[in-house]
């Protein structure tokens, strides 16, 4: 190759132009990754909150510079810090936040497999990671469109396969079921994401199963529970689900010994639906009366208070509570310890706000079945970081049956004082 030779005699070919743009590309994707690892930890943690109400968790500038090196030579990034002001119970000492992508000890390429799923969901075609991953995968023939397509591959057979997995293993005491609808390109126009998560008898969550359905049909529900079912998942105690119509039908048809909870926000904003802008604010102040209520006697009486405020005016807005107080009220049957996380789908909610905010990037781009399992590993691959439920101890008590009286497990074969 013809060279341009400097004044102190060395050659300066076009290779070390080029290498140097693939540095570039290579650090500019590496900086986009960490930003969208530290929004995912700090949106997942965005509902903790002091004494203050100030948020625990926030950003904090950058870390200083440091060099990670790849095939093509150094990459310098500064990562995103975060400020951590959780406190942990058990060491008592400061939360603090450490990348998967790149850790603090790490001075090699970071994972491709946390990263690539990140960069597909900012939008960038196969075209565009090629610059990139050759880095960041540590190769040296580059990285051609066929090959991204090949990891593409394996994320959908690693989704069939988290699918298809047995479930008799896997004691699920509580489940939440609820229908996302990320930015993605689906089979159906109206098609969105049908999510299980679930909460073992060790308290430990974990996504049970993510597929494509439509949130509203009975159908699409059912097929979902029955696979889990017939994959060896038992029934379980309690369901934390949306109201969907079709879920709410499919749990009668297909899981009849589980109960149902409904959750809290959507029927908050399907009762605001209902009312004039300017009744919103009290009536959302008397749900919380409900739901926020020490024991479920009280909640009953806020319920009747409601139903005196609002019912006159507003009888549709009213019979959505009136009309599924059992529903709505079923946490009450548990320990005092799992009521914040059996009232609504939050742990759903959260857990994909992330993914919602990368998909929106993407505005539709790839096939469904790619974006579909790009979606998978992008909620599987942070799993290791979900903390326990609190007070785990007594799941494994109500999956045996234990019952609760006031928030308190009590022994059934104890007679209820007078």
């Amino acid at each position: 190759m013809l060279g341009v030779v400097n004044e102190d005699g060395t050659a300066e070919t076009g290779a070390s132009l080029v290498d140097e743009i693939v540095r570039e590309g290579a650090r500019r994707m590496l900086a986009a990754a960490l930003e969208a690892e530290v929004e995912q930890y700090i949106a997942e943690l965005a509902g903790r909150r002091g004494e203050a109400g100030r948020r625990l968790v926030v950003r904090n500038g950058r870390h200083r510079p440091r060099t990670a090196t790849t095939a093509a030579g150094p990459v310098e990034v500064a990562a995103p810090r975060v400020n951590d002001r959780r406190v942990d119970a058990e060491t008592g000492g400061r939360e603090r936040f450490s990348s998967k992508i790149l850790a603090p000890w790490c001075r090699k390429s970071p994972k491709a497999s946390e990263v690539l799923p990140l960069l597909y969901l900012h939008g960038l075609s196969s075209g565009d990671f090629a610059p990139a991953l050759e880095q960041l995968l540590g190769g040296t023939a580059g990285l051609p469109p066929a090959t991204v397509a090949r990891l593409t591959k394996q994320r959908t057979a690693e989704h069939a396969a988290f699918q298809a997995r047995d479930l008799a293993g896997s004691d699920y005491v509580c489940v939440w079921a609820d229908g996302i609808h990320p930015k993605i390109r689906l089979s159906q126009a109206h098609s969105c994401l049908l999510v299980l998560m679930g909460v073992r008898v060790d308290g430990t969550r974990e996504l049970i199963a993510i597929t494509e359905g439509l949130r509203e049909s009975t159908e699409s529900w059912a097929d979902l529970l029955r696979d889990c079912r017939g994959r060896g998942m038992r029934d379980p105690v309690p369901v934390v689900g949306d109201g969907a119509v079709g879920l709410r039908r499919a749990l009668a048809e297909v899981l009849p010994q589980a109960g149902h909870q409904r959750c809290w926000v959507h029927k908050t904003r399907n009762v605001m639906n209902a009312l004039p802008k300017t009744a919103q604010p009290g009536a959302k102040k008397a749900l919380k009366e409900i739901c926020n209520a020490e024991d479920r006697a009280h909640a009953e009486k806020a319920v009747t208070a409601f139903e005196k405020a609002y019912g006159a005016k507003w009888p549709k807005a009213t019979a959505k509570i009136t009309g599924e107080t059992d529903e709505l009220l079923a946490f009450y049957g548990f320990p005092a310890e799992h009521w914040i996380r059996l009232r609504t789908t939050n742990p759903i909610e959260s857990t994909f706000s992330t993914v919602k905010l990368r998909t929106r990037a993407t505005r539709g781009a790839g096939s469904p079945t790619a974006a579909l399992a790009t979606v998978f590993k992008l909620v599987e691959s942070p799993q290791q970081r979900w903390r326990a439920v609190t007070a785990p101890h007594p799941v494994a008590l109500v999956r045996a049956g234990a019952c609760s009286e006031n928030g308190h497990l009590v022994d059934q074969h104890e007679t209820p004082a007078a």
